[in-house]
């Protein structure tokens, strides 16, 4: 009689137990994936919230409120709903639609100004051209450092006659010039802005040069490529989203005109308290005490800057996606 030895069968789970388990561990790599970037992004949102939709918020409110006071001036005064006739006043005030046409001319100056300059020194100093490299990038960055409100106390000195070393300097040669008159008061502003952000804007472009592939310019350089065809025509296609981002960031700022032509106010009367939407803002709210003017003001320019942004935006993807094709 022989015995036999059983082996026990190994025991399976169903076909559907694999895959189910797959989908949980996903799942819970998934939600703490959302966790992690949750906990990061609750700083920006929270920031975004504060500085941002709150302001934003609480100007359009007051847009359409304003304080009146019945029985010709003499009863309590109260807070009413005005509807859209504060910005039917900020649209029909030419004053502001002057402000509007003086910043649009000081954009058209000013950004290809300043996109062009600052990029002309980033591929100059990525050439190898400049020599003690980080010395010039110190020293077109540092104008930056300066406080705007110092940069324009600096340039008021050196535009008021009477006082200006440069402006005696031309005297000396018989050359009159008047730095805020009515024909170069723009230029004036626009000088003071290029000195403040030039180095600034160089930096971004150098550090977007510093990313491209050097295989790329030693390739083109064999192919017969001098110096100013290769940064034209290689390098700088290839740094056009830092060029995209400065002319944007650019634009913004340049809506916002508001330090320079205040102080510059105090030399010249080719500058008066509504010279730019900001100014207009500023002299609504504290010198006639019309917040809900200011409001409405506020989300005119608002409005104007999303509009700008959104129209480069579209113009730069339409352009990429017809060098694609």
């Amino acid at each position: 009689m022989t015995a036999t030895t059983q082996h026990p069968l190994p025991v399976t789970a169903p076909p559907s137990a694999a895959p189910a388990a797959d989908r949980r561990a996903r799942k819970a790599a998934r939600r703490r994936q959302l966790t992690a970037c949750g906990v990061l992004m609750t700083p920006f949102f929270a920031l975004l919230v504060t500085v941002f939709l709150v302001p934003v918020g609480t100007a359009v409110y007051l847009s359409f409120y304003s304080d009146d006071q019945p029985g010709l001036g003499f009863g309590p005064e109260r807070t009413v709903f005005v509807g859209l006739r504060s910005y039917a006043a900020v649209l029909t005030d030419p004053t502001f639609l002057g402000g509007l046409g003086t910043v649009a001319l000081y954009c058209l100056i000013y950004i290809p100004l300043m996109v062009v300059g600052a990029l002309a020194l980033a591929l100059l100093l990525d050439s190898g051209v400049v020599k003690l490299r980080a010395w010039a990038q110190l020293g077109l960055f540092l104008p930056h450092a300066v406080p705007g409100i110092i940069a324009a106390l600096i340039w008021l000195y050196l535009y008021t006659p009477g006082i200006s070393p440069i402006i005696d300097l031309f005297a000396h040669a018989d050359i009159t010039i008047d730095f805020l008159g009515v024909h170069t008061v723009i230029p004036s502003i626009v000088n003071i802005a290029l000195w403040s952000n030039l180095g600034y804007n160089m930096v971004v472009f150098y550090a977007a040069l510093q990313a491209v592939p050097r295989e790329v310019i030693e390739a083109s350089v064999v192919d017969g490529a001098g110096p100013v065809r290769t940064a034209l025509q290689v390098k700088t296609p290839l740094v056009r989203a830092s060029i995209v981002m400065v002319a944007m960031f650019t634009l913004i700022w340049a809506l916002q005109l508001f330090t320079e032509p205040v102080l510059l106010s105090q030399s010249s009367p080719m500058i008066n308290s509504r010279f730019s939407p900001s100014m207009y803002i500023y002299d609504a709210a504290f010198t006639r005490n019309n917040y809900s003017l200011a409001a409405a003001a506020s989300v005119v320019l608002l409005l104007c800057t999303i509009a700008l942004s959104y129209g480069v935006t579209r113009w730069t993807s339409r352009a990429d996606a017809q060098e694609v094709r």
